[in-house]
């Protein structure tokens, strides 16, 4: 019989059960939540979201370019709380974040070290569709971008050059671009 010491048990415990609390979470997260929703920045994981969101809509009356916007009546538990719809209105990643200082409940909070490192959702670029990929001049997903060269460059031959580790997945280039659909499309985050 093999000995536990009281702190490799402890570590047992909590590995055990956390690995049991991720499963109950997820199986929560997958009855309660019918669609994942692109949420405004510092959103705290969908089921700790819909359950600290109060609907209060400040987030929403202190965006400066109004693209936070409520989720229908039809939607669900998610109904009346706020969301991002990038095709119609992009974030413009203020610098201070207004919407997530405007929760009142923490539902949204600003990150720790702000913008740097945060990903509200990846990009992801389709060459084929890229003007720039067959010969012709664009630039202007590069040049539209709020967080600049740390997200989304130009290569020596025009070409856009994404830097996952700079870019928040704000939309604001997914809606710049000129191919339809766009060349640049947005994929969230898995916030569990």
């Amino acid at each position: 019989m093999v000995n536990l010491g009281d702190g490799n048990r402890r570590d047992l415990f909590r590995e055990a059960f956390g690995s049991w609390f991720e499963g109950l979470l997820k199986s929560a997260e997958d009855r309660v939540v019918v669609k994942h929703y692109y949420r405004p920045p510092g959103a705290l994981s969908e089921v700790g979201f819909l359950a600290a969101c109060t609907r209060c809509g400040d987030c929403i009356s202190v965006c400066p370019v109004h693209a936070i916007i409520r989720v229908p009546p039809d939607g669900g538990f998610a109904a009346g709380t706020p969301y991002l719809d990038p095709t119609f209105q992009p974030c413009i990643v203020c610098a201070d974040m207004p919407c997530a200082k405007a929760c009142p409940t923490e539902a949204l909070n600003v990150p720790e070290h702000g913008w740097q490192g945060y990903h509200m959702a990846l990009l992801e670029l389709d060459p084929e569709r890229c003007v720039t990929f067959a010969g012709t001049e664009c630039g202007l997903c590069a040049k539209s971008c709020p967080v600049g060269e740390a997200a989304l460059a130009l290569d020596a031959d025009g070409r856009p050059v994404l830097r996952a580790e700079g870019c928040v997945g704000c939309g604001v280039c997914v809606r710049t671009c000129i191919t339809h659909p766009s060349s640049l499309k947005i994929r969230q985050v898995d916030r569990r």
